[in-house]
């Protein structure tokens, strides 16, 4: 049984191909970034007997309550992280992970994750631990420029800690923006908004990201059946390399420093690719929804061989210094 299509949430990004990508869907998945619920709901409406639906921020089951009754015991709501999804189900036939940020929070204020709106410089998908005033207010200048270049990738990052910390105490997010507005050049048509990197490494820096996607894709791995799959959709370059080097490296397919070097063959791979490309948005999506650009959907799907740990260095993961957030 599904819900009333009226009901309905927006279209999840790369859902057609996702969808394409791990069917048939069966058995047992779970939905490690509910957000708005849309591809839960995929999920189960493609053939799924049950979908364990994970997510940190309370207010995405609050805001599911009109529908979720409709789908009874198929659908199971855990509050909590993905990181440590293998606590909360076991034997899964696939594994989904949309890494990007749900419209739902970007639309509240109250959050404070948009420079667009006013509201207290908050950020936290939890609401728990510290906040983006925090790091912005307690950080040291040259740990704060190490966060906003390291997950922003913003080349200007030391003038805009400078300025930061010369406008301290800041406790809002368009009070935060025009700081950062008044360190870069005004964006031209087209170009996105001065502070699009300094808030993303923030809101990154506050809820532990890419420690969370690290940690994911090996909670994924113990957690995963023999031939379970796992979906990631990414939305920047330093996600999509997180999740490229784990499936190579967990593939029995280590990246070479020499890149005319033959790929080098380990033993007991942990994954298999069918695809070595990563899949992108076709030309009717990109037109239908925009902030589709930069996405990217990986799949793999999981060997009998034991689970093991990765180093998250070696998956390229930004390493900071700051005393920011611990």
């Amino acid at each position: 049984m599904s819900a009333d299509a009226d009901d309905a949430p927006h279209i999840p990004v790369l859902i057609t191909p996702l969808i394409a990508e791990v069917s048939p869907v069966s058995g047992h998945w779970l939905d490690g970034t509910f957000g708005n619920g849309g591809y839960t709901r995929a999920l189960l409406d493609a053939g799924a007997d049950q979908v364990t639906a994970v997510d940190r921020d309370p207010v995405a089951f609050e805001m599911a309550s009109h529908w979720v009754p409709a789908y009874g015991d198929r659908i199971r709501l855990v509050q909590g992280v993905f990181s440590k999804l293998d606590d909360y189900a076991a034997d899964l036939d696939g594994v989904v992970l949309d890494l990007g940020v749900s419209s739902m929070q970007l639309d509240q204020a109250a959050r404070g994750f948009s420079f667009l709106r006013d509201g207290p410089l908050d950020m936290r998908m939890s609401q728990a631990g510290r906040t983006a005033a925090d790091i912005c207010n307690e950080t040291e200048e040259a740990d704060l420029a190490d966060i906003i270049y390291l997950y922003g990738e913003e080349r200007a990052s030391r003038r805009i800690a400078k300025a930061i910390v010369a406008a301290r105490p800041l406790d809002s997010t368009l009070a935060l923006a025009k700081v950062v507005e008044g360190c870069l050049p005004r964006a031209k048509p087209g170009q996105s908004h001065p502070a699009t990197r300094t808030f993303q490494a923030l809101r990154i820096a506050v809820n532990n990201e890419y420690g969370e996607l690290a940690e994911g894709l090996m909670a994924a791995e113990r957690a995963l059946k023999p031939e379970g799959r796992l979906a990631v959709v990414t939305f920047h370059s330093v996600e999509d390399r997180m999740v490229k080097r784990f499936f190579q490296l967990r593939s029995g397919r280590s990246p070479n420093a020499n890149r005319f070097a033959p790929e080098v063959a380990q033993d007991s791979p942990a994954w298999r690719l069918e695809r070595r490309k990563a899949i992108g948005p076709d030309p009717k999506e990109l037109a239908e929804n925009p902030r589709s650009r930069s996405a990217k959907l990986r799949v793999a799907i999981r060997s009998d061989a034991p689970a093991a740990d990765v180093d998250p260095r070696d998956l390229g993961m930004p390493m900071t210094k700051s005393k920011g957030r611990k």
